[in-house]
């Protein structure tokens, strides 16, 4: 049996996420509040403490009249790797900078999704892009080619 309004609502929303084949629901936040008869705001924990994207989900919500809540299971093979590493290479951009860069770089040395070596090698390439003679001739999409292609290997590898 059911314990507390938060169980019933998360076991509400599961249910309909694996009713559903892409695993993939829209609700409507008073809408369900009513159906469970509880507050919109109990809605609002159980998706901000249960539904996280650590536990695999990704929740768009907006509210106001016309609101919805999406709530979306993200696929196995779209671990939480992937996304950090598909985040970065969208974020590389014609003005992102060296430091930038470097700075995810480090980011992902520092959490053990690299190796030193690796971190070293993309370091290097990375300067060469933007501070060597030869990177003078590339253009900036040239260059964001090239330095999201290292993101793109890093996370085909990992």
């Amino acid at each position: 049996m059911l314990n507390n309004k938060a169980d019933t609502i998360e076991e509400y929303i599961l249910k309909r996420l694996n009713q559903n084949a892409d695993k993939q629901i829209e609700l409507k936040r008073t809408a369900l509040a009513d159906e469970i008869s509880c507050a919109p705001s109990q809605i609002s924990y159980v998706l901000s403490t249960r539904f996280t994207t650590e536990r695999g989900f990704v929740v768009e919500s907006r509210r106001g009249l016309g609101g919805y809540i999406r709530i979306a299971l993200i696929p196995e093979e779209l671990d939480q790797k992937q996304m950090l590493y598909r985040d970065m290479i969208e974020e590389i951009d014609e003005e992102t900078a060296f430091e930038e860069v470097k700075a995810m770089l480090e980011f992902l040395l520092q959490n053990k999704l690299i190796t030193r070596r690796e971190a070293e090698l993309a370091a290097q390439m990375s300067v060469n892009l933007y501070k060597s003679e030869a990177a003078k001739k590339l253009s900036a999409e040239e260059r964001v080619r090239l330095i999201r292609s290292i993101f793109v290997t890093f996370a085909e590898i990992t």
